[in-house]
């Protein structure tokens, strides 16, 4: 992929999302999403699966509709209690320089268990008075796509019908130059970065060889230091200079490869003259040093998902990872999950989602932006988290079982 591609694809910014019948998600909508979306809720409230729902459309792109599917226990585990219809996943997109773009996705079952695209497509509005314009519709792999760069109805059509009901057209379709607005999509959703860090994976010794980004796992964070190394010893020189100042006695990370081909990850601390390997490092050290990589990233993924960062974490390095994420906002996207109220004081109410449940047991979503008294008291001063501990929020209270904030009605 070329610089320039990478680029405008960091660029796209998804503005909404919308999930149907998926697990607790009966019927969420996220509207007005910021370059950083914060979501917050008690356990069990569905945060990490919204969440999944991200790491679900991603692997649909990159493993294929029927794993993906299979591996949640298909609609049986995956489709919301009590509920019938397909599972449905909406969202509204932007790419810089073009309009708004809604890719609709809709899936079902057949009895053998398999799953079946009900309905798929992407529309946009070409000028602020036009009407909505389909240029991919497809439904249980059959239907067509317009072609160009920007299509509308006087392009060409092509009626290309799929091998699979259970194939998805825009990952198909994707693939070919006449189709520049489809390959965009694709791109642009096969390059997310949804993490599942841990510092267990961190610990192993891959085979040496420089890569650019980090697994899901960040089992290979030796490699992408090897790879900074000699690509951008610049990003790297900052990234260890940021971890000094979190962990003041690191004095530098070191990636060597051993004689048998694998690499080693070592910790050098500066009262010490021997460095210690990764696997006697703190689940902090190497989790704060995965979250840098990913955030300093010289070409980062379009978008990134982080669940709970402040899990092995001291609470006081919490308000600077959040205001590095935010920076790295400026060329990403970043939806992030957690529980934590240091992490939450670094924030702005627009940024911070709250989810709770109702006494249906379905999820519900409010910005804390929207909660007047929330917007009033910060802007006299407080801070989110403490206004969280104190059970402003309402809903973000774990001993809460469900209801929304008292002042939820009251917008800004």
């Amino acid at each position: 992929m070329s610089k320039t591609t990478q680029r405008q694809h960091a660029q796209a910014r998804i503005e909404s999302l919308k999930v149907r019948n998926f697990r607790a998600l009966r019927d969420v909508e996220f509207k007005g999403l910021t370059p950083l979306t914060v979501l917050l809720g008690p356990n069990g409230s569905g945060k990490s699966t919204v969440f999944d729902v991200f790491a679900f459309l991603a692997e649909c792109f990159e493993m294929g509709l029927r794993r993906a599917w299979d591996k949640r226990g298909r609609a049986k585990e995956l489709r919301s209690r009590g509920a019938e219809g397909p599972v449905s996943i909406e969202l509204k997109y932007r790419e810089q320089g073009f309009p708004m773009i809604t890719y609709h996705l809709a899936i079902d079952e057949r009895e053998n268990g398999s799953p079946v695209v009900i309905e798929e497509w992407l529309q946009w509005k070409r000028g602020a008075h036009g009407r909505p314009f389909k240029f991919l519709d497809y439904r249980k792999g059959h239907g067509r796509a317009v072609s160009g760069e920007l299509p509308d109805e006087r392009d060409r059509r092509a009626d290309v019908p799929l091998k699979s009901p259970d194939l998805l057209a825009v990952n198909a379709l994707g693939q070919f130059a006449e189709h520049p607005r489809v390959a965009a999509l694709r791109d642009f959703i096969t390059g997310w970065y949804v993490s599942y860090l841990a510092a267990d994976s961190m610990r192993g010794q891959p085979e040496a060889g420089p890569q650019e980004r980090l697994t899901k796992t960040g089992d290979n964070l030796a490699n992408v230091i090897q790879f900074l190394g000699e690509r951008h010893p610049e990003q790297l020189e900052r990234i260890f200079e940021v971890l000094r100042r979190r962990v003041p006695r690191i004095e530098r990370i070191l990636s060597e490869t051993m004689p048998d081909g694998r690499l080693l990850l070592q910790i050098k601390d500066a009262p010490f003259s021997h460095p210690v390997m990764a696997r006697f490092a703190s689940d902090g050290t190497l989790k704060m040093l995965a979250y840098l990589v990913l955030l300093y990233d010289p070409s980062p993924p379009p978008f990134i998902g982080i669940e709970e960062p402040e899990n092995f974490l001291h609470p006081r390095l919490l308000p600077d990872l959040a205001e590095e994420c935010r920076a790295a906002s400026e060329r990403t996207q970043l939806l992030v999950t957690t529980h934590s109220p240091f992490f939450l004081n670094a924030l702005r109410p627009e940024e911070v989602r709250v989810l709770w449940r109702d006494d249906q047991g379905y999820s519900k979503t409010l910005c804390a932006g929207d909660i007047a008294s929330i917007r009033a008291h910060v802007d006299a001063g407080a801070t989110l988290g403490y206004l969280w501990m104190e059970g402003r929020l309402g809903a973000g209270d774990p001993l809460v079982r469900s209801g929304a904030p008292s002042d939820a009605g009251a917008r800004r």
